[in-house]
């Protein structure tokens, strides 16, 4: 009788939960908000390119996952970095909220103030305005040489940013979804900005979601999404998200209290 009752319970005990996964053969490396901090995205190449080389067979995909300017001293360099990289490697980038504001500043001067007050102010530094210029000039005056400054094509390929993209169970966007509309009908505005709503969301969703834009001390996985944004600007840590098959792993590049930059290759995400 206790033999039948173990029968009966292992034939119906639920079967393995599936674990969600990239498609078969793909490795993708999500990338979080770089924020200007070139001196953190190199390295982060560097062992991205160490892991490819090593791993031939694999189709290696990268996903940057928007906010590559503002706030850190060099954003032109890290959008003429990702350009170059896009030359040897499928490396596709999101819009943030920040190039949102970045691209809305060539508008008018207000919209230029806006920006100079939410990061913008070590952007227009890093394409060449001084902080002479900044401190002396009339706002007009410094518009005019913001548009002058910046490219039209470092305008147009920041234009060019995505704003979402699906990868098997997993989804990457800047700052999140709309938990209440199907992945189809997202606002470009949620997917840039979005904070409540999405982060306090506890149930399931279409798909995990893989997202910058809010700073978190650690990766955050909550199951329904993981937050990848440590902060980097600030805290000297940017992170990587890699996902295979249904594994998931970090890498980072830390800034030392002296400048030296050294990878951490971490497990699981919390």
């Amino acid at each position: 009788m206790v033999m039948l009752q173990r029968l009966r319970d292992f034939l119906s005990s639920p079967a393995p939960v599936k674990l969600p996964q990239v498609p078969d053969g793909t490795r993708y490396y999500a990338i979080g908000d770089i924020h200007g901090r070139l001196d953190l995205f190199e390295p982060m190449i560097a062992a991205v390119e160490e892991e490819i080389a090593a791993a031939p067979t694999c189709d290696h995909r990268i996903v940057l996952l928007g906010d590559l300017v503002d706030r850190g001293p060099d954003s032109a360099g890290v959008i003429a970095r990702t350009r170059v990289w896009q030359q040897t490697r499928n490396v596709r980038v999101l819009a943030g909220n920040h190039e949102d504001m970045f691209l809305n500043a060539f508008n008018k001067p207000e919209t230029l103030r806006h920006f100079l007050k939410h990061g913008g102010y070590e952007t227009v530094l890093s394409f060449g305005l001084t902080a002479h210029e900044l401190s002396t000039l009339p706002l007009e005056e410094i518009y005019d040489l913001y548009c002058a400054r910046i490219p039209q094509s470092v305008r147009d390929y920041v234009a060019g940013f995505e704003t979402m993209i699906r990868a098997g169970d997993y989804v990457f966007v800047h700052a999140g979804i709309d938990p209440a509309r199907p992945l189809s009908e997202q606002k470009r505005s949620d997917l840039l900005w979005i904070r409540g709503g999405f982060l306090d969301h506890q149930g399931a969703l279409e798909k995990v979601v893989v997202h910058g834009h809010t700073i978190f001390d650690h990766v955050m996985d909550c199951g329904n999404r993981i937050g990848i944004d440590t902060g980097a600007f600030r805290s000297g840590v940017l992170t990587a998200l890699v996902l295979e098959g249904d594994q998931r792993r970090i890498l980072q590049a830390r800034a030392s209290e002296t400048g030296a930059i050294a990878m951490f290759h971490g497990d699981r995400p919390h």
